[in-house]
């Protein structure tokens, strides 16, 4: 009994632990199975919100704010602000606003803290510009004189975030590009024209849908009607919201069905490449049609030539001209060269240089021109007067020259270089003497001083002071580019000495020393070097002519002060209007000329109020409509 009484009492003192271990472990277990269900519930009951994270939130706003405005920042107070402001201003606008603070930040919090108490005076009063980046004319753009900076306080990219920092300039000239989209309808039209092109063909290879492929039908048919008689949303019918809508209803039942998208983005691969194939065909038939534009004389000045030169054989011509033979080829008046097939031009370049002019009556203009516009041209300056002036017309094919080959009518030649590298390119444009003014000392023999003026040029102040300019012995003082030095050119010019820091010079308004012209026999260097180049197997005689030009002048020419004249007003499109308005001569070099509807709009007004409207020629031929 002891034994097995003693058997039994240790059995109890040995299991009752056991029993509370297997309890206290069921226990623990039953613990964290209810701690991991109760994890989620907080969090998606919102109970978060209690939890301290205002540290994490004000140090990532922090973190991240300077970081992107960090590169350029000059005052970080006031960029800092103006930063912080353009912000607040996204999140409003979108509705987004951080989670409110109801406790004290830590102290690394303060700064964010004192600019947001700094928010109401920034709206109150914009930040200055001054505190952003300098913006020149390299990475923008300027308007009447003065440069747009603001853009970079609203340049944002399509989350609403500033890109500038992130890519650079094109932000930029993003916004200030930026159009507003015209005929937005027709747009949408070719759109679900297009979708619709794309859905039709697997549509009509499903069974029992000859309902739906009939309506897409329908409607594929009517909106290429309708695009084929509307180009602009004027020309479309009043119904067309509900022909759009149709058609968008029938492109959401055809999305609705599974179809095989191989076969969709095939055809929507084959309309890719036919619209390709047609932009590229319209690309290359406007620049055709752009370079037929400006090349060729518009159909309203051709009118004009040809009913002059009827009326001059009508009537009697003799009665009208004035014997003024003496005042041509007199050395103490100022003479004025211009070669010109343009009767309007000419007519504006006259007329500007007179009208600014204090004495009209020791000038003379010698107009040349070729055989065809002859006539047409001397009867246009015998029937206007440009108050005590004289012109004279000269037809360049009846001249009697020693130079025959050369004799023929060339304007002067303008010429566009383009420099190309790995990183960017530039394209610079030139103006240059042609042959024809090689022959100008031969021309103008009892002359020794003359301004050569293009047909392209308009005079806003009083030449006169260019008689009395001492030019120290050069021959042609003319405006330079330096954007374009000789150096640069030097697989163009060769191996011929000459100076690769000079700058090249252009053409427009020139100041000729024909005295000093005759000395040095320029024409014969010029005629040389033209021949030269000609005789290395390069048939190109404007660019023969252009590289002799430059060497031909090389040393003799005397650079005029940048007031007298402003070039680029026929490319250049940011010609500063200050530069403009300052300038003693326009030059309206390049394609767009102002005589063309093509030309620059913002320039052209420089040039029409020198146009003599009331006359009845120019009404008959529709120039002044």
């Amino acid at each position: 009994m002891k034994g097995g009484g003693g058997g039994g009492s240790g059995a109890s003192a040995y299991g009752f632990p056991a029993k509370r271990r297997w309890k206290g472990l069921v226990i623990g277990v039953l613990g964290l199975v209810f701690l991991s269900m109760l994890v989620p519930l907080v969090f998606l009951l919102g109970l978060y919100n209690g939890f301290h994270t205002t540290a994490g939130y004000a140090s990532d706003s922090q973190s991240s704010k300077p970081d992107v405005f960090q590169p350029n920042v000059i005052e970080p107070k006031k960029e800092v602000e103006g930063f912080i402001d353009e912000s607040r201003e996204t999140k409003e606008s979108t509705g987004l606003q951080p989670p409110k603070v109801e406790e004290k930040p830590p102290k690394v919090e303060e700064k964010p803290r004192k600019v947001e108490e700094k928010r109401p005076k920034v709206e109150e009063k914009p930040p200055k510009v001054d505190a952003l980046p300098k913006h020149t004319h390299e990475n923008g753009t300027k308007v009447d004189g003065k440069v747009q900076a603001t853009h970079r306080m609203i340049a944002l990219d399509e989350s609403g975030k500033p890109c500038e920092w992130k890519f650079g300039s094109y932000c930029i000239w993003r916004e200030e590009n930026r159009e507003v989209i015209k005929d937005s309808m027709i747009k949408k039209l070719k759109d679900q024209l297009f979708v619709a092109r794309a859905y039709y063909p697997s549509i009509a290879k499903l069974p029992k849908q000859g309902k739906l492929t009939q309506e897409l039908k329908q409607n594929i048919q009517e909106l290429e009607r309708v695009l084929s008689e509307s180009t602009t949303d004027r020309d479309l019918p009043l119904q067309i919201e509900k022909k759009s809508l149709n058609m968008e209803a029938a492109i959401v039942k055809a999305k609705s069905f599974p179809l095989d998208c191989n076969n969709v983005d095939k055809k929507l691969r084959q309309i890719y490449d036919m619209t390709e194939d047609e932009a590229s065909f319209h690309m290359k038939q406007s620049a055709f049609l752009f370079q037929l534009a400006v090349q060729t004389m518009p159909k309203s000045l051709h009118c004009l030539s040809m009913q002059l030169t009827v009326e001059y054989f009508r009537t009697d011509s003799t009665n009208l001209e004035l014997s003024q033979a003496e005042k041509y080829a007199d050395p103490t008046l100022y003479h004025y060269i211009i070669f010109s097939k343009n009767i309007l031009a000419s007519s504006v370049v006259i007329n500007s240089t007179v009208s600014h002019a204090k004495e009209s009556g020791n000038q003379v203009f010698h107009v040349l021109t070729d055989g065809q516009n002859y006539f047409a041209m001397k009867l246009w300056f015998l029937r206007n007067s440009y108050k005590d002036a004289t012109v004279e017309v000269l037809n360049v094919d009846h001249l009697k020259l020693h130079d025959e080959e050369n004799a023929t009518f060339v304007l002067p030649q303008e010429f566009r270089i383009s420099f190309r590298t790995l990183t960017h390119s530039r394209t610079e444009y030139m103006s240059m003497f042609s042959h024809l003014h090689y022959l100008l000392p031969e021309i103008f023999k009892n002359l020794d001083k003359v301004v050569v003026l293009e047909d392209d040029v308009v005079v806003q102040r009083d030449l006169s002071a260019l008689w009395s300019l001492d030019m120290g012995g050069k021959v042609n003082g003319a405006a330079q580019s330096c954007h374009v030095r000789l150096g640069e050119l030097k697989s163009f010019l060769g191996e011929h000495s000459y100076n690769q820091d000079d700058c090249t010079w252009m053409s427009g308004l020139n100041v000729i020393d024909l005295a000093k012209w005759r000395e040095l026999d320029l024409s014969q260097i010029f005629r040389g070097l033209v021949s030269e180049k000609l005789s290395k197997q390069d048939k190109s005689t404007d660019a023969a002519a252009l590289r002799a030009s430059l060497l031909t002048f090389q040393g003799q020419v005397y650079a005029l002060d940048n007031s007298w004249s402003v070039y680029g007003l026929g490319h250049d499109y940011k010609v500063n209007v200050q530069d403009i308005e300052k300038a003693a001569t326009l030059h309206y070099n390049g394609y767009l000329k102002p005589w063309l509807e093509l030309g620059i709009p913002k320039y052209k007004a420089h040039w029409k109020k020198f146009l003599d409207r009331e006359d009845l020629f120019l009404s008959k031929c529709n120039i002044n409509p």
